[in-house]
């Protein structure tokens, strides 16, 4: 039997570990050099990604007792999966810039809360 605790913690260890990636590959960039460098957009959009279907695999009861608009994860890992042609690299800086501290900080509470 499987042990949902468990692979729940699992799952919010590897968003946290897929933001800590996202930090470092644009830690000496701004806007302007990220819309240049379509290496660090794919590895972004890769990790944004893993953030999108790993958030899927949390269980809902689990995701319902924080405050966050967990829909919105979901929603950009699908355009990313299937409507990666309406991608605007300039929103995605702007997800790095604004929210993804945001999601970290209520993420590594929800590990502490599960260990």
């Amino acid at each position: 039997m499987k042990d949902r605790h468990l692979d729940n913690l699992v799952r919010l260890q590897h968003i946290n570990q897929a933001i800590t990636r996202i930090q470092y590959y644009v830690k000496n960039e701004n806007l302007n050099s990220f819309l240049e460098n379509q290496l660090i957009q794919d590895a972004v959009l890769f990790k944004f990604s893993v953030i999108g279907e790993a958030i899927i695999h949390v269980e809902n009861e689990t995701l319902s007792k924080y405050d966050y608009p967990w829909y919105k994860v979901r929603s950009f890992r699908n355009l990313i999966a299937h409507e990666y042609f309406n991608i605007k690299i300039s929103a995605v800086w702007q997800i790095i810039i604004s929210d993804l501290s945001v999601l970290q900080q209520v993420i590594q509470v929800m590990i502490k809360d599960f260990t």
